[in-house]
């Protein structure tokens, strides 16, 4: 896809043969949870894809040989314990890819699901609905290109939630549902209408954790962030920590907060100014930025901080172009697991 916006400087973006030779001497480090000294948390590290056709390239990340979809989860589930799906954001999930997720992966890796778009008032493809939802809308619904949920009659509403659901069921019952990543648009502000959008998703998807991202600033402004950091924290939803662009009203600042005793996420989105907000882009594009060790370095205590609160913790890297968020993952577990063998 043709892009006229380009990452900052080299240094962020020096291509992939650089990122391996970052990634080569840590290939193992992050397969495993870690668990910072002083801390009662484990930390597992992952990226929020493992198919992008940057990524899947010959000799970006995968090892020669690796061509299927079922050889590349492996060899991703080999390497790390945690990744993110980015795909049911799209369209919605199918039961039998669950099922294969499952069948591909050892029984504790974990994999997080990002909410379809519907499901945070976000509009998508009408012809990328399932075939009996597509087919049960109205006439006028159906010829409209783009389709929201608002408008959606209130029985289709629910189907979509329960093919959600249903559709993930089988990782859930395997212990292997992370949580599900509820990620608002700018649109969506602080308001007593919003938070109880989100009450609504939480209730809807009873018995799984749900995370909540927010892509609108004012959600942690002066006025509105104990407010917010309280909703959460009184329903033991993970607000989501993120390192990403500032200067934008999409913008959230790297707030460190614990609101779940049981998990917390950070996801990485590069610092990529220049593509954050840019139009018609591929993901990977958006994202396209490799942090330095300082830049991840900065994490490290606010990850350990993070930790001592939270049963899980989950580093995301959103920023998937090529092998770059796979080298970060490495990168941070390695900086990581020097506060293991720390000495007292």
């Amino acid at each position: 896809m043709a892009t006229t916006t380009r990452p900052v400087d080299t240094d962020h973006d020096p291509g992939a043969d650089a990122a391996n030779e970052r990634a080569r001497p840590l290939e193992s480090i992050a397969a495993d949870p870690i668990e910072p000294r002083g801390t009662k948390g484990r930390v597992l590290v992952g990226t929020a894809s493992w198919t992008d056709p940057t990524m899947t390239a010959a000799g970006v990340f995968y090892p020669t040989g690796a061509d299927s979809a079922e050889e590349r989860l492996a060899y991703y589930a080999s390497s790390f314990p945690v990744v993110e799906v980015d795909a049911t954001y799209y369209a919605l999930p199918a039961e039998r890819t669950a099922q294969l997720w499952a069948e591909r992966t050892p029984p504790d890796f974990t994999f997080d699901i990002k909410a379809h778009a519907l499901m945070t008032g976000q509009g998508t493809e009408t012809r990328r609905l399932p075939k009996a939802i597509r087919e049960a809308l109205p006439d006028e619904l159906q010829a409209k290109t783009r389709i929201y949920l608002k408008d959606f009659p209130a029985e289709l509403n629910d189907e979509v939630w329960r093919t959600f659901r249903t559709a993930l069921a089988t990782l859930a019952d395997k212990g292997q549902l992370g949580s599900i990543l509820l990620q608002y648009p700018k649109w969506v502000f602080p308001s007593n209408e919003n938070r109880a959008l989100i009450e609504d998703a939480v209730k809807r998807l009873d018995g799984w954790q749900v995370a909540v991202e927010f892509r609108n600033g004012s959600w942690l402004n002066e006025k509105n962030r104990d407010r917010t950091l309280a909703f959460l924290s009184e329903r033991s939803i993970p607000f989501v920590m993120v390192d990403e662009p500032q200067g934008f009203k999409s913008s959230v600042p790297p707030e460190v907060a614990v609101t779940s005793p049981d998990l917390a996420v950070v996801r990485f989105h590069g610092r990529n100014a220049e593509t954050w907000e840019a139009k018609n882009i591929s993901p990977a594009e958006r994202f396209r930025y490799l942090y330095s060790r300082d830049e991840l370095s900065e994490w490290v205590p606010r990850v350990k901080e993070v930790a001592s609160q939270a049963k899980e913790v989950h580093l995301m890297f959103n920023n998937c172009y090529a092998n770059y968020g796979t080298t970060n993952a490495r990168e941070i577990a390695d900086l990581l697991a020097d506060l293991e063998t720390e000495r007292d």
